[in-house]
């Protein structure tokens, strides 16, 4: 049983590591690093990850969690704004509603690409489940 637990404990760890991988910001390209320091010129606290070819910068602004995806030249492609879930599309409640009946909704965002398009995105039973602007679901 013991070596079933170690064995589950490091897949997760490796499914983690896989998606997102936290960096030290000497790592992370300096067009990068300047591109989010013209941005947010007073923010001192941020703190960096590599998702597949992009960097993501996560930190508070107004007092909500957020983050912004960065390419390796240093453009911005989204930024990501922590929501409350009462504050998703009524059509994407309603879907969760009727989907996913008596599940609790962990964390919700809102998602703005750089051009213009917004999606919100419900974690649910450790998934995100991704509406476009208008609450219908994506993926």
């Amino acid at each position: 049983m013991k070596k079933v637990m170690i064995l589950i404990a490091g897949l997760v760890g490796l499914t983690i590591t896989a998606n997102a991988q936290q960096l030290a910001a000497s790592k992370v390209p300096s067009a990068v690093k300047t591109a989010f320091a013209k941005a947010h010129p007073d923010l001192k606290s941020v703190s960096w990850e590599k998702e597949k070819t992009n960097y993501e910068a996560g930190f508070k602004l107004n007092g909500k969690k957020t983050s912004e995806l960065y390419t390796l030249n240093g453009m911005m492609t989204e930024s990501e704004v922590a929501i409350m879930p009462t504050e998703l599309p009524a059509e994407a409640r309603n879907y969760i509603a009727s989907h996913y009946k008596g599940v609790k909704i962990k964390e919700a965002a809102k998602i703005t690409r750089t051009n213009g398009e917004i999606t919100y995105e419900a974690e649910i039973n450790g998934k995100d489940v991704i509406f476009d602007a208008k609450g219908n679901p994506v993926k």
